[in-house]
């Protein structure tokens, strides 16, 4: 069998709607990680920032099986953020996806946990090598949505396992064996959200790797680009082959990028300008010039005005129609309940109400189904709020103690009556 080696490349980027990146990536010629922060504020890009810390120390000559140092590797990390979490109580809550590969030289160790994704390019054929952990996956694979009304779902984000600093969220660890021109694609959602599979599989199919990293990172701002979007490639190629020094990985160096890299990178496709000379005439300055308006004009404006407050009081009819078309979970009275209606804090409106209140308390919740339940869940339909509230992860009420009656003392004369029965029987 051919001796193996790998060309890798590693590129982020914040996306268009974000103001931080909570994503971290990693690749080297021994390790490639994705890990997709969560939690909110800094929460996230500290839970991402500290399990690839952790993850990369794997990064190095190993004396030992390389599945189990990397399942030894997930533990830390999730040690790290139980400590993180006790020392401040504030970050309970955060935590991360992990994707995660480790090279032994003949074959890659693998970890996955929440619904950053692995895929491989074989051929011409893009094969998804993870299994979402989340709740839309989990109606898919009991066959009752299809993996299209699972792109649109509306709890498409709701994970049902990630890193979080507990003892209940192990990793999917299992083995890959590579084969020579294989490219690996390790993704947050941030791209997969955005990107169906057919232009992923079009876009790593690019001339190199990095042309594919760019083109993929492109396709996910094009389209929105509502999350942050990181991506990590590897491309298999015969041991001892010369360096392309085209490629970024020529050097051989790591490469660390998002929240985990000490120094911050410039988002790809920022906006710049080519006006270095002071004083360049630019045109587009003569469509915001302030110019005094006509009495004509003057009297064109109020018609408009007139037009648009009209159409402001109908869009707001229609609007407000439609809001009590709408469902979520929130929290009332301490108990998981289903709101009519959407959840939008506007002085003098009131947009939704009380549906249903179940009988599930918010302290029977895990902490982290516990703070997605007070920020709210949207949902399609009333019953399928409540098909989400029955998949929630119930803890049952510990019994309360019950005191245990003190017997009766038995009178002389029963136990008489008694023995005399007794013996009457035999």
């Amino acid at each position: 069998m051919t001796a193996l080696s790998y060309r890798y490349v590693a590129l982020t980027d914040t996306g268009l709607r974000r103001s931080t990146n909570q994503d971290s990536g990693y690749a080297s010629d021994r390790l490639l990680v994705i890990a997709d922060g969560m939690g909110g504020a800094a929460a996230g890009d500290l839970a991402s920032s500290e399990t690839m810390h952790i993850i990369r120390q794997l990064d190095r000559d190993l004396d030992v099986d390389a599945l189990d140092a990397l399942e030894r590797a997930v533990h830390r990390a999730n040690d790290r953020l139980a400590e993180l979490i006790r020392k401040d109580p504030a970050v309970e809550g955060m935590g991360t996806t992990l994707e995660a590969m480790l090279w032994d030289g003949e074959k890659l160790a693998v970890a996955h946990l929440g619904d950053s994704r692995a895929y491989r390019l074989r051929g011409g054929t893009l094969t998804q090598i993870s299994a979402d952990h989340t709740f839309v996956q989990s109606l898919v694979d009991e066959g009752k949505i299809s993996p299209a009304e699972a792109r649109v779902h509306p709890h498409r984000s709701l994970l049902l396992r990630a890193l979080l600093g507990r003892d209940d969220n192990d990793a999917d660890l299992s083995w890959l064996q590579p084969m020579l021109g294989d490219r690996y694609l390790l993704c947050s959602d941030g791209l997969t959200d955005m990107v169906a599979d057919d232009v992923i599989r079009e876009a790593l199919q690019s001339e190199t790797i990095d042309m594919a990293a760019t083109e993929l990172v492109r396709l996910a701002l094009e389209n929105g680009g509502v999350d942050n979007v990181t991506v990590v490639i590897a491309e298999f190629v015969e041991k001892g082959a010369d360096p392309d020094q085209h490629l970024s990985s020529a050097d051989g160096q790591p490469q660390l990028v998002g929240a985990a890299a000490s120094q911050a990178r410039p988002r790809t496709g920022e906006a710049t300008t080519d006006r270095d000379e002071p004083g360049e005439f630019d045109p587009e300055e003569l469509r915001y010039a302030p110019r005094p308006p006509s009495s004509r004009r003057r009297l064109r404006g109020l018609a408009i005005a007139l037009v648009v407050a009209a159409l402001v009081v109908v869009a707001g009819s229609l609007a407000y129609s439609w809001t009590q078309k709408q469902y979520f979970i929130a929290a009332s009275e301490g108990k998981v309940t289903v709101f009519r209606g959407i959840q939008a804090n506007i002085p003098l409106l009131d947009l939704d109400h009380v549906e249903e209140r179940t009988t599930i308390t918010l302290a029977s919740l895990s902490d982290f189904q516990r703070k997605q339940v007070e920020a709210g869940i949207e949902a399609s339909s009333k019953d399928d709020a409540l098909r989400t509230i029955a998949a929630l992860d119930v803890r049952a009420p510990a019994p309360e103690p019950t005191e245990t009656p003190t017997p009766k003392p038995t009178s002389k004369s029963t136990t008489k009556s008694t023995a005399s029965e007794t013996a009457w029987l035999r």
